[in-house]
């Protein structure tokens, strides 16, 4: 896979993650373990796209 082909993917979760936390911190019955790791994982992947963009 090449660095532009892994940029997109990793962009592709970081944007569905981004979705799915919004809509779980909608909802009335929030799982906070849950919500605070998928948070957490969407932190890593921004991080690994801002590193390997630059």
């Amino acid at each position: 896979m090449s660095l532009g082909a892994h940029l997109q993917e990793l962009k592709k979760k970081h944007a569905h993650l981004s979705a799915t936390v919004e809509e779980q911190q909608r909802s009335p019955a929030v799982d906070e373990l849950t919500l605070r790791n998928m948070k957490k994982e969407k932190l890593r992947l921004k991080e690994e796209i801002t590193r390997l963009d630059s």
